[in-house]
């Protein structure tokens, strides 16, 4: 990490309301939950972005506004923008691959099928910390969802409880 330089943070999502809550949402969650009320939102870059400083130390919070898909565009104008090198850059995206709110932190590394990390990794490399947020697979739960359905749904309450503790635990690690 360099020190003198911005930090990014981005939450991986889809933009439009259709899309609030969803699991495939739950970068965007994270974002909100970390970000405090009443901050400056601006909208370039393809995100939404607010600038926050803390203890002498300048992050970006950004929400992509170009569809998960095409995540890299957003990522890429940002770094660019404000110089940021690909260490100081966290993804926090939803995974299928982990249990419904647990949480893996890592640097590097494949997409594993997540097209968001696809298109950053294809933008800007792959070499940035990943926050992983388990929303389980519909196999898990017997469920004949296709994965491409699962998370484009929204958590049942039960479900939603642990996507909240973990989104807590997340503001705790990025601080």
């Amino acid at each position: 990490m360099q020190e003198n330089k911005p930090r990014l943070i981005v939450g991986l999502g889809n933009p439009t309301p259709e899309y609030s809550h969803t699991r495939h949402n739950v970068g965007f969650m994270a974002i909100d939950k970390i970000v405090e009320s009443g901050a400056k939102w601006q909208n370039a870059h393809n995100a939404i972005y607010t600038c926050v400083n803390r203890d002498g130390k300048k992050y970006i919070f950004a929400k992509p506004q170009t569809f998960m898909n095409d995540s890299g565009r957003a990522v890429a104008a940002l770094m660019t923008y404000y110089k940021i090198p690909l260490e100081n850059i966290t993804i926090i995206h939803d995974d299928m691959d982990l249990p419904i709110g647990k949480i893996r932190v890592k640097t590097g590394g494949g997409s594993a099928g997540h097209n968001g990390i696809r298109s950053i990794d294809a933008a800007v490399g792959n070499e940035y910390q990943r926050i992983r947020v388990g929303i389980g697979h519909p196999r898990d739960f017997n469920s004949p969802i296709a994965p491409s359905d699962w998370v484009l749904g929204k958590f049942p309450p039960e479900q939603q409880h642990k996507i909240d503790t973990a989104i807590e635990q997340i503001a705790e690690i990025i601080q």
